[in-house]
């Protein structure tokens, strides 16, 4: 979240379940399964599918992190879904564009820590995929079911929030800024940087060619899993 709290970006994210339903949906529940090791203090997740053909399992594995609640679960839940990756469940979720949602005053509050954090929630509506299973239509919406994002072919209106006078910009773009932020978006170093320089050029996300450098160098810095 930007810290004024004008918007914020969002994450493509499914949870462990989505994969156990996709791994029993495409190989059958007595097909496939998984077992943790720990190795050096780190939680390893082994994937294993039944190849009929060989008669044998054959197995994928991957290292997972801890998250901020329940530090073990949430370390096995991690090492699951990046073990379903390896197998290619979940990649689709890389080639989507950037998210990015203007927020209005009221949907922001200051957590504990003193950062601001959300009381709206969001949720896909819509999603579609090409033959070479990249996003192409996606369709977000907030909870109360009005959509804050969309992308691709869909005639969906987007909902603007009324964003205050002190997240407003005056900003008229000329070509020249239009290059100069496109400057900035190719020359970023890290997804930090990247969601920094998009938050700055509010007039820029319905641009099409600022939104597709955005999306290009989301690439290369993608958002952690």
């Amino acid at each position: 979240m930007k810290p004024d709290g004008s918007g914020c970006s969002l994450l493509l994210y499914k949870d462990a379940r989505v994969d156990m339903r996709i791994l029993d949906e495409v190989f059958g529940e007595m097909n496939w399964k998984r077992h943790h090791d720990v190795v050096n203090g780190n939680l390893f997740c082994t994937l294993s599918i039944w190849d009929n053909e060989k008669k044998e399992w054959v197995s994928k594995q991957d290292v997972g992190t801890e998250s901020s609640t329940e530090k073990e679960k949430g370390q096995a839940s991690d090492a699951f879904k990046r073990a379903g990756f390896n197998w290619g469940i979940g990649r689709e979720l890389y080639t989507g564009p950037f998210i990015w949602i203007p927020l209005e005053k009221n949907e922001i509050y200051q957590s504990k820590t003193g950062s601001p954090a959300l009381y709206t929630k969001f949720s896909v509506k819509e999603i579609g995929y090409n033959e070479q299973k990249e996003i192409i239509l996606l369709v977000i919406v907030d909870n109360k079911n009005r959509v804050r994002f969309a992308y691709g072919n869909t005639k969906e209106k987007v909902y603007a929030p009324n964003v205050s006078a002190s997240n407003a910009s005056g900003k008229v773009y000329t070509g020249v800024d239009l290059d100069r932020a496109i400057k900035q978006m190719t020359g970023v170093k890290s997804r930090e940087e990247l969601e920094r320089v998009w938050a700055e050029h509010p007039e820029l996300h319905n641009n099409k060619e600022f939104r597709n450098i955005t999306i290009d160098m989301q690439k290369t810095y993608p958002p952690r899993n």
